[in-house]
């Protein structure tokens, strides 16, 4: 049963979750906050990038402030699906068989280095993710709420890798990369790290139910009939586009219209604006789209068409 919270309460709740993630994850403040961001709208975030940069820092983090259950899942190429998912093991006193909840049973899961399992066990993933229960022999089990997946990978190092399917990169709501962090930022880990570990001190601001609150309350933020058909337009316009051979899908759509909702509740607002949609285009959109040859052999990126989409896409005005 959820309690109505006021938008303020969801920019506040929010700032607090902001300031602590903050704290250790040093010099980010567009990525922390689009993790958020992705979490308010249920959903799930791909990061990435070189190591070394904070992805697992960032999940574990984003756990620690909101009093949630994480779990660490190392993807490897002999990783098998139950030990995602869990497996069913028979009690000889019983004489039954018992399930055995995987790593996949937490608030928030951290899949590392996703790319290196095979494709039957990134496969486990598709259910969770998408309806928030695993099945195993022909039984569901519920996973718990808030529930969120945070893939990593490096896309620099691609061998003993299995690139992800459209299904799997369809599921997740966006994509970020972390990058490096300024000069002062990094100054401020040196001497983070030196002493004892800023995860070890963090403290949680918030706890699962009131992000369970948040989340029907950003639910249910009022969107114009223009920004909706804003939103179909966009996705719309990366399925006529000459440089893509495949476009957004419509979860694409939805999950878009959810992240600005979760965007516009942030900024302390009660509606959806055009902006909020143009900001969150490239992370929820680029990571879904194919390139063409010629699109691919001119160097162009999905963020790029995505880019020009906005550019050509007219904006709707007001409300």
């Amino acid at each position: 049963m959820y309690r109505p919270v006021p938008t303020a309460d969801v920019a506040a709740t929010g700032a607090r979750i902001l300031a602590n993630v903050d704290g250790v994850v040093r010099g980010k403040p567009e990525v922390v906050r689009m993790a958020l961001v992705v979490l308010l709208s249920e959903g799930h975030l791909l990061v990435e990038d070189v190591p070394g940069v904070g992805k697992t820092t960032l999940a574990k983090a984003l756990a620690g402030s909101i009093d949630a259950s994480v779990r660490r899942i190392q993807f490897t190429p002999d990783l098998l699906p139950s030990d995602v998912t869990g497996v069913a093991v028979y009690d000889q006193e019983s004489r039954e068989f018992e399930f055995k909840p995987g790593a996949v049973f937490a608030n928030v899961v951290v899949a590392d280095e996703i790319n290196r399992a095979s494709p039957k066990t990134q496969s486990a993933l598709l259910e969770c993710m998408e309806e928030r229960q695993v099945t195993v022999d022909g039984v569901s089990y519920e996973l718990a709420r808030p529930f969120m997946v945070v893939a990593t990978q490096n896309p620099i190092e691609m061998e003993g890798t299995y690139p992800l399917p459209e299904a799997q990169r369809d599921r997740f709501t966006a994509r970020v990369s972390m990058g490096y962090p300024d000069r002062e930022s990094e100054l401020a880990m040196l001497d983070d790290q030196t002493g004892v570990d800023p995860l070890s001190t963090l403290r949680p601001v918030a706890d699962a139910a009131t992000i369970r609150d948040l989340v029907a309350a950003v639910g249910g933020l009022h969107v114009s009939d223009a920004v909706r058909r804003y939103v179909v337009a966009l996705v719309e316009g990366t399925r006529r586009s000459p440089d893509l051979r495949l476009g957004a899908s419509p979860r694409a759509g939805v999950q878009l219209l959810r992240t600005a909702r979760a965007a516009a509740a942030l900024a302390g607002r009660d509606h959806v604006l055009p902006d909020d949609v143009q900001e969150l285009a490239v992370p929820v959109l680029a990571h879904r789209l194919l390139l063409s040859a010629d699109a691919a052999g001119a160097r162009r990126t999905g963020e790029q068409v995505v880019t020009g989409l906005l550019r050509t896409t007219p904006v709707p005005r007001g409300r």
